[in-house]
């Protein structure tokens, strides 16, 4: 009897397995193009070069980072707009990068997190990520207030994650919903 159990167990875990990876390759076989990987930068008119900025108004949306709702980000300026479908910025705000920059253009937001343990070992909210370089994920957090505090980071490691206060971080989770534009200009 035993052994008959023993089989029927392991050919439900072998179909249930199968039916997981089915599925899997479904969902990623379905995934629309914009999601799956980051847009040609030209396809809502990005300049992949430094774009012009307004010299009278250092924070204002630079000219060139798209159009349509979007957040913008500078890598250069470490600095982020969140612009409604209008145009209009509803938010702009400095970060503090990582140490691995996605390149230029145009991208989706792909994942969120509430509440997750950075690369470097703090507590982060708010995750929003849009990108992956050389197997670095990239995307934007807030750390979370702690009571101890952490050891000094190891300046080897590699992190793609772009601080936000939290303030910011509340903003950017409330914008950056699953599928939202992400423009990376320098």
């Amino acid at each position: 009897m035993a052994a008959s159990s023993s089989g029927i167990v392991a050919g439900l875990t072998a179909l249930a397995l199968a039916t997981v990876g089915f599925l899997a390759f479904r969902a990623s076989a379905t995934v629309p193009a914009e999601l799956s990987r980051p847009r040609a930068a030209g396809s809502l008119d990005v300049s992949m070069s430094k774009v012009p900025r307004d010299k009278k108004e250092p924070d204002a949306l630079p000219a060139g980072s798209g159009a349509g709702q979007r957040v913008v980000y500078s890598v250069d300026d470490d600095r982020v707009w969140l612009v409604d479908g209008a145009g209009k910025v509803k938010r702009t705000f400095r970060v503090t990068p990582g140490s691995v920059d996605p390149p230029t253009g145009v991208y989706a937001v792909t994942s969120r997190s509430n509440a997750v343990t950075g690369t470097d070992g703090a507590p982060i909210e708010h995750v929003v990520r849009f990108a992956t370089m050389d197997n670095v994920t990239i995307g934007f957090s807030a750390a979370v207030k702690s009571a101890s505090p952490l050891p000094d980071p190891n300046p080897t490691l590699r992190t793609g994650g772009i601080r936000e206060s939290q303030a910011d971080g509340n903003a950017m989770w409330d914008f950056a919903t699953i599928g939202r534009a992400v423009v990376v200009i320098r």
